[in-house]
């Protein structure tokens, strides 16, 4: 069972970073694909960036591109955040997919975090 457990958000200025982790305290998901996905409030979710179950190909929404890096270890994912927008402003939410495809879908997404709050002041 995929149990999904994110930290390092909070409230950061313009230009600023941040990390972001997720950590499966159900220790399974290594054969999973991992993805961070973002709401704010009024919005829809987004993707935002993806990583196959191998860590060897990484994908990324256009409006982080630059900006932000995914990779994972043992039963870690992480999102290094840098150069943080107020635009950036959002519930960001790890999730697992045992597909190694279509990973810019939100939908393909089976196991979700509850999410960490990321906040950026102008």
């Amino acid at each position: 069972q995929v149990q999904l457990v994110e930290s390092g958000g909070g409230l950061v200025q313009t230009g600023g970073s941040l990390r972001l982790s997720c950590v499966d305290s159900g220790r399974t998901f290594s054969s999973y694909s991992m993805g961070w996905i973002r709401q704010a409030p009024g919005k829809e979710r987004e993707f935002v960036a993806a990583i196959t179950w191998s860590g060897d190909i990484p994908y990324y929404a256009d409006f982080v591109k630059g900006r932000f890096t995914i990779s994972r270890a043992e039963n870690t994912v992480y999102l290094q955040m840098n150069s943080l927008k107020p635009e950036d402003t959002a519930v960001y939410r790890c999730a697992a997919t045992r597909s190694n495809y279509y990973l810019q879908e939100v939908s393909q997404y089976e196991y979700w975090g509850q999410g960490t709050q990321v906040t950026v002041s102008s």
